[in-house]
């Protein structure tokens, strides 16, 4: 609602170049402390007044702002102005929103369309309500309002009178005026008393353009008159007497300048808000019961919040995040942009001794230390877990999702489906296998003529390459873009692939454990012309693909290795690539939602980042990368991020720092080496542990020479710990059968080797409250200094790394390579991917090969059997002996205990 634009007097020049000054210094020094600052303000017109647009612009640049105008034709209506201010609601490059409409446009509806922190008009109810209850601070006066403000002179006990001042901003200014202990009164053109109000009011304000038909000659002489009309006349005017005149005085240029000076301290709070501050989270009460109730009951139980109030709590913004029923969202990645200039938190990787097979809580003690962190001791923090393959659900594992008192809720959704990732990942590979043999059938059945008309087909009479397609004659070093100037050979090189069938690597996925599509045959079809091949299945986790949603830093990052994936040789010995077969654009959409991580919580309320699930044995059995960073953004430089690693610190914590580390640029800050007397009297000399039977009595009594003999192991973790010079407090899983003398012991033991702290933790029994003293250990470790190192150089042969791993990891005399792994290991290095890391594909029940082996194996020659490449993923991963890459059921799989009741629609016996 802003007018007249030529400057009437030197008093509103002064006040002009006043207002202005001052948003332009403060402007310069927000720029100065955010050097990528590039503040943008959208300016919706609908009228072809181009003296206002001039006005905006003249005002922006010299203060330093981006103006954009969206030109909207005269006679728009109210929802088409409504649909483009929700898409600039949206846009993450506009801080700033701004309406020059005409006046029977400035609705409720279009004004209350526009997103409060951008109503740099401040017209919107959110923002009046704020105005009128006095909350200055937290709101912005209206432009307009600013420009009278700043005309009147001391008007504490006059008489103000406004005329035709209707809507939002007559609103506005009767309630600043009122606080400036001015006597108000509001009359509209029509009204019978308004020429006797004229003769004695102070100061008259016309809040809309004068009908022609009313006089305003009996205005008091020497009163202060304003017109904030939409249009006001752009002269001065005189009423009254000829020598008594009261002057107009417009506030066109004057609002134009204000508007500029809300834009930039809409900047000011816009910074403010990405800064750390303190959650406003509310924690959900814990009331644990004594005998602890099993998972599933303690999981249902609690009534968890809404996502779209955590994610709020937590800072993320309406746009940010994409909702999947009550409990999970999706987390953009835009976010990433938003913050990108606020300070990272600690960054803490929750790791562990070589388990039994029971498992020793890993999970559990991530899930129980942010319970205390954020719920107990108000610090903000963040886990950030993988998302549980259905197949060990269904088969033999059960649910994952913590335990006791320290899980995710609701486990049901955590456990299934959840927001469909692994279902992307098991379509965009299969698709690609599907490539492959359908590549290797056309090749076999078709001419270098037809197989050329069929890739660069005629459509609507024109022919041309796909941009995939010129990716690959520029690859193959053919310049050309004209699909009629290839020759013979040139052809021929383009549609052929030339797969050699023995060596595909690239199988099908599904997320079943189902151990007769370990070895398959595809093709046996009459259709398929005889084209008849060896193949498997593997579990849709071990998926490269999955793999790469772990590691990707971006979706273009992710598009890339998508594309880098190698799926076989040419018979040439050449990498045949995702991208050769032009199928990298489709897998990037298939997975263009899996990339967002998904925000669930725990049973305290406290934030969960839920993402990816790759295999700890050929892949790095870390969750994402993206979920960290996004995270470390969100709890702020005094937070801290809580991940895990898979298996023992032999293998998941030495991938999460050689290759995660190195994919994500973090480093980190403490490593929590999670430990039980359970295993470590394993490790001691007990006897066999086996999932599903009951444990022996020297598991259940005290035995503390076995716990002390077996505290080697821990030793040797911590020991693994220190070669990357991150500081370890061992966190000990405590279970009602350990004693206080070998809980007492364990502490011990573990701080005279090394341990920055150690302690004994009760989170599965009793919550966040159970893991306090872990959660002050952690963040007095974390202000330790860390000089933190890689354990090799990438630069090293392949080999070399595998050796520098297996002696100082593992303890390993030496390594023998098998004359396959051999002959693979040249191949990678003559086809260039000699520089990637390692990331070794051995047995998580022993520092050794051989899972019999406890304790600290040494003396051993550690056998290479095979050396395989992820090069999307970026790594080499060695195999120590068989890996298996498909689940089998067992003779009674978990399936028999699942259940859903069909009246309450509740899952039974997932846990």
């Amino acid at each position: 609602m802003l007018g007249g634009f030529i400057l009437l007097n030197i008093c509103l020049s002064l006040c002009c170049s006043k207002v202005t000054d001052n948003a332009k210094n403060s402007l310069a020094s927000l720029k100065r402390e955010n050097r990528r600052l590039e503040p943008t303000l959208a300016i919706i017109q609908a009228h072809n007044d181009q003296l206002i647009q001039e006005a905006n612009k003249n005002f922006a640049k010299e203060i330093g702002l981006r103006v954009i105008h969206i030109c909207l034709p005269e006679g728009s209506t109210e929802d088409e102005i409504v649909s483009e201010i929700l898409r600039l609601n949206e846009d993450p490059n506009v801080q700033g929103l701004a309406l020059d409409l005409p006046e029977s446009l400035y609705s409720s509806k279009v004004l209350n369309s526009v997103k409060p922190e951008k109503d740099v008009d401040g017209l919107s109810s959110v923002n009046l309500g704020r105005l009128v209850h006095g909350d200055v601070c937290d709101c912005l006066v209206p432009p307009t309002v600013c420009a009278v403000m700043e005309l009147l002179e001391d008007i504490g006990g006059k008489k103000v009178l406004l005329v035709g001042a209707r809507g939002a901003e007559g609103a506005a200014l009767q309630s600043v005026l009122q606080r400036r202990a001015a006597a108000v009164l509001s009359c509209h053109w029509e009204a019978p008393q308004l020429q006797s109000e004229l003769r004695h009011a102070d100061a008259v304000v016309f809040g809309s353009t004068k009908p022609h038909d009313v006089p305003v000659s009996c205005i008091k002489p020497g009163a202060t008159v304003i017109n904030c009309a939409h249009h006001p006349l752009p002269e001065k005017h005189s009423y009254g007497q000829q020598n008594n005149p009261a002057a107009e005085k417009t506030v066109g240029s004057l609002a134009v300048a204000m508007r500029m000076q809300n834009m930039v301290k809409n900047m000011e709070r816009w910074i403010q808000s990405q800064q750390y501050r303190k959650w406003d989270l509310h924690s959900l009460k814990l009331q644990p019961l004594s005998p602890v109730p099993s998972d599933i009951e303690i999981s249902r139980a609690q009534s968890p919040k809404a996502v779209d109030v955590l994610a709020k709590e937590i800072g993320l913004l309406t746009d940010e995040i994409e909702i999947y029923g009550q409990t999970k969202a999706k987390v953009r990645l835009s976010l990433l942009e938003r913050l990108k200039d606020q300070p990272d938190g600690k960054y803490v990787l929750v790791a562990g001794i070589t388990p039994t097979p029971l498992g020793e809580g890993k999970s559990t003690v991530t899930v129980g230390l942010v319970q205390a962190l954020t719920a107990h001791l108000n610090i903000n923090s963040f886990a950030c877990l993988r998302q549980p393959s259905q197949g060990p659900t269904f088969g033999v594992k059960g649910g994952a999702a913590g335990g006791g008192y320290a899980q995710v809720i609701p486990m049901e959704e955590f456990n299934l489906h959840l927001t469909g990732d692994i279902h992307a990942i098991t379509a965009a590979n299969n698709l690609l296998a599907a490539a492959i043999d359908a590549r290797i059938l056309h090749e076999n059945t078709q001419s270098d003529k037809s197989l050329y008309n069929r890739l660069v087909p005629v459509v609507n009479g024109v022919r041309g390459f796909s941009p995939i397609q010129l990716a690959r004659l520029r690859r193959l070093g053919i310049n050309k873009t004209d699909p009629k100037t290839l020759t013979e050979e040139e052809i021929s090189k383009f549609v052929r692939l030339d797969i050699d069938p023995s060596t595909i690597t690239w199988q099908r996925v599904v997320d079943t454990n189902d151990r007769f599509l370990r070895k398959i045959t595809v093709g046996q079809a009459n259709t398929e012309k005889g084209f008849v091949r060896q193949a498997q299945f593997d579990i849709a986790v071990a998926s490269e693909i999955m793999a790469i949603l772990a590691l990707t830093t971006s979706l273009q990052d992710m598009k890339e290795r998508l594309g880098r994936m190698v799926v076989a040789n040419d018979k040439k010995g050449q990498p045949v690539t995702a991208e050769d077969l032009g199928v990298t654009g489709a897998l990037a959409v298939l997975m263009k939602d899996a990339i967002k991580p998904t925000l669930m919580q725990t049973l305290e309320g406290t934030p969960v980042f839920v993402h990816a699930g790759p295999f700890a044995n050929i892949a790095h059995g870390n969750s994402s990368v993206l979920a960290d960073k996004i995270a470390l953004k969100l709890v702020g430089e005094k937070g801290f991020v809580v991940t895990e690693a898979g298996f023992g610190a032999d293998i998941g914590m030495e991938k999460f720092f050689n290759i995660k580390c190195r994919a994500s640029g973090l480093v980190p800050s403490v490593v929590v080496l999670v430990a039980t007397v359970r295993a470590l009297k394993m490790h001691g000399g007990g006897p066999n542990v086996t999932a599903g039977a009951p444990l022996k009595k020297e598991y259940t009594e005290e035995n503390l020479q076995l716990v002390a003999d077996g505290c080697c192991n821990l030793q040797k973790q911590i020991q693994i710990t220190q070669l990357f010079g991150v500081p370890v407090v061992v966190a000990l899983n405590v279970f009602k059968t350990d004693s206080p003398a070998e809980v007492d012991l364990v502490c011990k033991i573990a701080k005279e080797s090394g341990a920055f702290d150690a302690v004994p933790c009760n989170h599965w029994s009793a919550g966040g409250k159970g893991a306090v003293k872990l959660a002050q250990a952690v963040e007095k470790a974390a202000n330790q200094k860390t000089s933190f190192k890689y354990l090799y150089s990438l630069e090293l042969p392949i080999v070399e790394k595998i050796r520098i791993i297996a002696q100082k990891v593992y303890g390993a005399q030496d390594i023998e390579l098998s004359p396959a792994a051999q002959s693979q290991v040249d191949r990678y290095t003559r086809q260039g991917f000699g520089n990637l890391p390692i990331c070794m594909a051995k047995t998580h029940l022993s520092l050794s090969h051989q899972p019999e082996r406890k304790g600290v194996p040494t003396g051993f020659i550690l056998p290479i059997s095979d050396v395989r490449a992820s090069i999307g993923a970026g790594f080499i991963y060695p195999l120590v002996g068989t890996m298996s890459t498909m689940p089998g059921l067992p003779t009674r799989p978990c399936f028999y205990d699942i259940d859903l009741d069909p009246i309450t629609e509740q899952v039974k016996g997932l846990f």
